[in-house]
């Protein structure tokens, strides 16, 4: 497993250690005590509140950075759980509920799952990630019913239901109450209101030194791209950012955070045909800027242990369901996918929820399996404290000093699926890494990236390579896509080219004679030649989603129009609906020569 670096702490001494219940011949590596506890506050804009067991042996760990191993032999170590403890706490944690009055029994049978785990557990608390209901017209009223009073008002009453202390961080659908409310700010007050919050954010002390803080989605009607975008405003971000401050490991915090969609650099699995193709990935995720000031907070602070999400519909039955510190700088933080209850929702026939148990030494992450009749899962243990197992071959490897926590994966047989195809992460080492400027200049002076002769098909299902621009940004093509990454993270962040569009062509990277380069699209039948434009912002990604409300209302209007040139012309006739949309951009300085000729958005996709 991975263990995080302190840079406060001591070196890694190895030293012999006598056989005990935990261990019999594994080393030890000390490093600094955390220093005495001391009371510290939040901003005061957020108030802190107050408020059977089945360990299967570990057959296989997974590591990232520092590897964390013990031999065959060895009893693996496991979490010390005492519910008489004052330090432990349990968390209950819900993903997207989409709750649809129509269609509650898997709802409500999920909930009296958590409810026999919740019950009598020490320092209770159950969080929901947001997306409460259905995004469909669930009432006949030709009304969406996600966040909708109505929706709001069943969802407090369902929460209510589990007995114990809950919060809420909203989702993507959470402001879709579009005909109750006209904007935004009204939308949000009522969920607030309804759902018995004070701000969207929300922290609480669960035990001594131990806290949960959630940040949740604001915007949806004023979202300039999609709505399915999963935004938190700048004021919640600097509240997060201070109130992290404000916790540090140093004085003997652990956080535990949650969103509705996870952050860059969390190396979640996400789907490159839905979440990359939409940039609703990550939270804030078209906002060059703040999405990456996330996992900046995560690295420079030790205190953050753990950070929860929903968002995309998935099991936790997959490796990256769950990552760990390690590979692009996760710095001392477990992320975790979170699933859904019902059947409706799950993308891959799974229907899962997170349960965290935790005390003063460390906290384990639980799935309960709704599906198997709410059976509990061990998925992973991690220890914080100031004792942890690593190889002493481990010493000798560069950079290898210290470690903070300690992660140990457990196996199970739910993970001999991949049902779903992940989006494709870059590695430094994953032999795909093309050096374009030398490859211009030795290998190929033409910059093409799939010469004829090679066997490199861009349009292929298959990762064929990565690369940077001279500008920063890095490209890649995978599953029949060209498409960019974060250059910080390698976090996938949109598709630059479609499928249909690399069929038959060859991707070069050019000189564009001013300092930088290009991107271009040809074929060895024509003289046509497609440049790949950046967009004004400096990336390449195509926001290709518009914003759900405006497409709601246009769809509205076509549905309108249909119905009523049938009405004239017949009711056996075939009305076909075309649409005119803008803005219209050209490179041209002057509008002389533009159409606004209406199409059809679908012909390409029927034809």
């Amino acid at each position: 497993m991975a263990a995080a670096m302190l840079s406060t702490a001591l070196p890694v001494m190895m030293k012999a250690s006598k056989p005990s219940a935990r261990s019999a011949k594994m080393s030890v590596a000390r490093q600094t005590v955390r220093a005495p506890v001391r009371s510290a506050s939040l901003s005061s804009r957020v108030s802190v509140s107050h408020i059977a067991r089945v360990v299967r042996p570990v057959t296989a760990l997974r590591s990232r950075s520092l590897v964390v191993r013990a031999a065959e032999d060895d009893e693996i170590p496991t979490l010390d759980w005492d519910p008489s403890d004052p330090s432990a706490f349990t968390l209950g944690i819900l993903g997207d509920l989409h709750v649809d009055p129509r269609d509650l029994e898997h709802t409500f049978e999920g909930r009296e799952h958590m409810k026999a785990i919740l019950k009598d557990a020490p320092n209770a608390f159950l969080v929901s990630l947001g997306d409460l209901g259905e995004s469909k017209d669930c009432t006949q009223t030709q009304q969406l019913y996600a966040g909708t009073s109505e929706c709001f008002t069943l969802v407090r009453e369902y929460l209510d239901g589990f007995g114990v202390p809950f919060n809420i961080v909203g989702g993507n659908h959470d402001l879709e109450g579009i005909d109750e409310f006209q904007t935004d700010e009204e939308n949000l007050e009522a969920y607030l209101r309804i759902l018995g919050k004070e701000t969207p954010q929300f922290a609480h002390v669960v035990a001594p030194k131990t806290l949960i803080v959630g940040i949740g989605s604001t915007v949806f009607r004023d979202a300039p791209y999609t709505s399915h975008e999963v935004y938190v405003d700048e004021e919640q971000l600097k509240w997060f950012e201070e109130t992290i401050k404000a916790h540090p490991a140093e004085d003997g915090w652990s956080i535990f955070c949650f969103s509705h969609a996870p952050i860059i650099g969390s190396a979640l699995r996400v789907l490159q045909e839905c979440h990359v193709v939409n940039g609703c990935c990550w939270l804030n995720h078209n906002d060059k800027v703040s999405s990456k000031k996330f996992i900046e907070i995560v690295r420079s602070n030790s205190s953050i242990k753990g950070w929860f999400s929903g968002h995309f519909h998935l099991s936790h039955d997959y490796e990256d369901s769950i990552t760990f510190p390690g590979g692009n700088s996760r710095g001392s933080c477990v992320f975790a996918q979170t699933g859904v209850m019902t059947a409706r929702s799950t993308r891959d026939g799974r229907r899962h929820s997170r349960l965290v148990r935790g005390n003063k030494d460390g906290f384990e992450v639980c799935t309960v399996d709704h599906g198997k009749g709410g059976v509990m899962r061990l998925d992973a243990t991690v220890f914080y404290q100031d004792a942890c197992i690593v190889d002493e071959e481990m010493l000798e490897q560069e950079g290898v000093s210290s470690c903070s926590v300690v992660h140990f994966a457990h196996p199970h047989e739910d993970y001999d699926h991949d049902q779903w195809f992940s989006a494709y992460v870059p590695e430094e080492d994953d032999g795909c890494y093309v050096q374009v400027s030398d490859m211009r200049s030795e290998q190929n002076p033409s910059g093409i990236l799939n010469p004829e002769g090679s066997d490199v098909d861009f349009a292929s299902r298959d990762a064929v390579c990565w690369w940077h621009m001279k500008d920063g940004a890095v490209l890649g093509g995978h599953n029949g896509m060209i498409i960019e990454y974060d250059p910080s993270t390698l976090a996938p962040l949109g598709m630059v080219v479609s499928r249909d569009e690399l069929l038959n062509r060859r991707v070069a990277v050019i000189d564009d004679g001013w300092g930088t380069d290009a991107l271009v699209l040809y074929d060895d039948e024509t003289n046509d030649i497609t440049v790949v434009q950046p967009n004004e912002d400096g990336s390449y990604w195509r926001k290709v989603v518009r914003n759900k409300m405006h497409r709601t209302r246009e769809m509205r209007k076509m549905k309108a129009a249909k119905a009523w040139l049938a009405e004239q012309r017949g009711a056996d006739s075939e009305v076909n609906v075309l649409s005119s949309y803008g803005p219209y951009k050209n490179t041209a300085g002057q509008v002389m020569g533009l159409t606004t000729k209406a199409i059809n958005p679908k012909a390409k996709a029927n034809a």
